[in-house]
């Protein structure tokens, strides 16, 4: 099934924001900074996707957990797989985002590169495996989710200076 010719449901997420779900289903996002990780089940065909903002909270509070947060996104999505009576380690990730979007004086701040890192870390904590990213760099992405295949398409037009890894390179 192509991108082009897929009629079935879609979810268009906001920085902050995360969905899980089955097939038929594609979940979208428009990255910059912001990082996102793609879950799936390849049996099962089930998945889900978070859209974060920061890798974590600069003061740990008891508040509800909150998607705009790699580590709260990442828990919920871990809620998500046990409300299914999955495990974590059944799953497949892919990580994607993380570029560099600021310029001039400010920019030794390097958020992009500090959710990437957060991302990474919480995939190897939960025991998932990370079989592909597009991270880094410069320019936004867009990413579609086919929860059918499991295949990401990215669109990088303006891009440049993304790191990225396969299984096939």
């Amino acid at each position: 099934m192509n991108q082009a010719a897929y009629d079935g449901p879609r979810v268009l997420l906001e920085p902050g924001e995360l969905h899980f779900g089955a097939a038929p289903l594609r979940i979208s996002t428009l990255l910059g900074s912001c990082v996102s990780i793609t879950l799936w089940h390849p049996r099962l065909r089930l998945g889900g996707m978070c859209h974060y903002v920061l890798g974590q909270r600069r003061q740990q509070e008891e508040l509800p957990l909150d998607g705009r947060f790699g580590d709260e996104a990442f828990a919920l999505l871990l809620e998500a797989i046990r409300a299914h009576a999955c495990r974590p380690g059944d799953f497949q990730a892919k990580l994607f985002g993380g570029g560099g979007m600021l310029t001039g004086p400010g920019a030794q701040l390097d958020i992009g590169q500090s959710n990437i890192a957060q991302g990474r870390r919480l995939l190897q904590a939960a025991g998932i495996p990370l079989i592909s990213e597009h991270v880094g760099g410069s320019g936004r992405r867009k990413i579609t989710f086919d929860l059918a295949s499991g295949q990401v398409w990215l669109a990088f037009p303006d891009g440049k200076g993304a790191q990225t890894r396969s299984p096939h390179g």
